[in-house]
């Protein structure tokens, strides 16, 4: 009896470690969906639908997005949260992620508990950017400006708690000037009112920005990333220009439910970001001035506690709240 029951341990602790194995060998065997927690046709929906049908055509299984818009992408990472962690609902999203708990007393989610990372998928820099009449030509022409009309200068945003706000504080922060804020619904009305001169400066994503610029309608004083921008290689960074230790990325990625197989969620990881650099899709990251981040599961997982904890410091300090 005891060797009868030492060898159904055994095997019990071997069907144990081979079930996530094989879930990860046999994945996908149906359909799998996408959320997206924004309307088609931003820059986190085009994002998935191309990582989507690069996926259909390598898998042979239908990889669907689902566009569930609303309350800054949360509406969709609750139904993903509470989906069951087979692989098959994932959700894609953008830096609003990390910003939610910052700006929403209650979520109907754990941002980092109820979710494991795949991956991140592409980087769409911000630009600062000034109009010409201001005369201002660098970061440090700028922050001497600031520094001498203290409570003066203005900068816009496509709306409170969202990226571009978030960059612009975390300049003010770094810099230790005094501007205020212009909240706007969107991102071209922040970038005309910073093209005009109705406020003084502007973050901005580089697809925005950079006709504008190419047609002298704004300068790009300089780019929010930690590396220079392709499509801007003579811009500097903003660190380079005088702000160390400034860092600001605009982000997509995307994420499985908690508990979802290590092998499924490593298969995943895998073949996105191979999709990621493959040549026709770096064309058309290159045309929307994005550019591709591919990372393993564990690296996203500790970038998005980071990014909590960097949002939630910021929050405080500006007392930014939804509105």
């Amino acid at each position: 009896m005891a060797c009868s029951n030492s060898c159904r341990i055994a095997a019990a602790a071997l069907a144990a470690l081979a079930a996530p194995l094989a879930a990860g060998q046999d994945y996908p065997a149906r359909p799998i969906r996408v959320v997206i927690g924004f309307s088609a046709g931003s820059g986190v929906d085009v994002s998935a639908r191309l990582i989507t049908q690069k996926l259909n055509e390598n898998w042979k299984q239908p990889v669907v997005a689902d566009n569930r818009p609303g309350a800054g992408g949360t509406i969709a990472g609750g139904i993903v949260a509470s989906a069951n962690p087979d692989g098959y609902t994932l959700i894609c999203i953008s830096a609003s992620h990390v910003i939610a708990p910052s700006l929403y007393l209650k979520l109907p989610y754990d941002t980092l508990k109820d979710f494991a990372g795949i991956t991140t998928t592409v980087s769409l820099p911000n630009v600062l950017a000034v109009g010409p009449a201001l005369g201002v030509k660098s970061v440090k022409d700028l922050v001497a400006l600031a520094k001498a009309k203290p409570g003066q200068l203005l900068f816009s945003s496509g709306g409170v708690g969202s990226g571009t706000h978030f960059a612009a504080e975390l300049f003010k922060s770094l810099a230790a000037i005094d501007v205020g804020h212009v909240p706007f619904k969107g991102i071209p009305e922040a970038l005309t009112d910073a093209m005009t001169g109705r406020v003084q400066f502007t973050f901005s994503p580089v697809s925005s920005v950079l006709p504008l610029a190419k047609a002298g309608k704004v300068v790009a004083l300089a780019v929010a990333p930690a590396k220079r921008v392709a499509v801007l290689p003579d811009v500097p960074t903003v660190a380079e220009a005088g702000i160390p230790g400034y860092k600001w990325d605009t982000w997509f990625g995307l994420l499985a439910p908690a508990k979802t197989p290590r092998a499924i969620v490593k298969k995943l990881n895998q073949e996105v970001n191979r999709i990621l650099v493959l040549p026709d899709v770096r064309e058309r990251w290159n045309a929307m001035g994005a550019e591709p981040i591919p990372v393993a599961p564990e690296e996203f997982d500790r970038y998005l506690a980071d990014q909590v904890a960097l949002i939630a410091k910021l929050a405080k300090a500006a007392n930014i709240k939804a509105e």
